[in-house]
C-alpha cells in the first residue's frame, strides 16, 4: 500500500468515525428535544447545531483538499512543480529558511507578472508553505483554485 493510499484510507476512517460522532451528538439533542422542558429544548437545538456545524467544517476541509490536489494534478502534468529536491534541508526534513526564502523571491517575482494566472497563484503558495508562512499558502491556494474554475468554466 502506497503512501497516498494510507492517507485516503485514514481520512475515511477519520469521516467514518466523525460521522458516527455526529450522528450520535444529534440523537442526544433530539432526545433533549423530545423531553419537552424549555431548558431541554434550549440545550436540544444547541446540541443539534454541532453537528450541523462539524459536517460544514469536514465538507468544507475535504472539499478544499480535493480541490489543491487538482491543482496539483495539473501542475505536475504541465511539469511546474517547484523543484526542492537539491535544497538543503533541516534535520528536521524541512528545507532550510534561507533557500526557502531564496526561493519565495523568486517565485513571487513570477507572480508579479502574472498574477491572474492560477499556475503562478498555485505556484507561489507552495513557497509561502516551504518559507513557513501557512496563513498567507492558504489564502493564496484559494486564489488558484478561483483563477483555475474561472479559467475552467470559460
Amino acid at each position: 500500500m502506497n503512501k497516498a493510499t494510507k492517507v485516503v484510507c485514514i481520512i475515511g476512517v477519520m469521516v467514518l468515525v466523525l460521522g458516527f460522532y455526529f450522528y450520535l451528538l444529534g440523537s442526544r439533542g433530539v432526545s433533549l428535544i423530545q423531553t419537552g422542558g424549555p431548558v431541554s429544548i434550549g440545550l436540544g437545538i444547541g446540541v443539534i447545531l454541532l453537528p450541523i456545524i462539524g459536517i460544514w467544517i469536514v465538507w468544507a476541509t475535504l472539499k478544499a483538499g480535493f480541490d489543491h490536489q487538482h491543482l496539483a494534478r495539473r501542475i505536475h502534468d504541465e511539469d511546474l512543480e517547484l523543484d526542492v529536491s537539491e535544497m538543503p534541508k533541516m534535520p528536521s526534513g524541512r528545507i532550510s529558511r534561507e533557500a526557502a526564502d531564496t526561493m519565495f523571491e523568486q517565485v513571487k517575482g513570477e507572480w508579479e507578472k502574472d498574477p491572474d494566472n492560477w499556475r503562478s497563484s498555485y505556484r507561489l503558495a507552495r513557497a509561502y508553505d516551504y518559507a513557513g508562512d501557512r496563513g498567507r499558502a492558504r489564502e493564496t491556494m484559494k486564489r488558484a483554485v478561483a483563477l483555475e474554475r474561472d479559467e475552467s468554466a470559460s
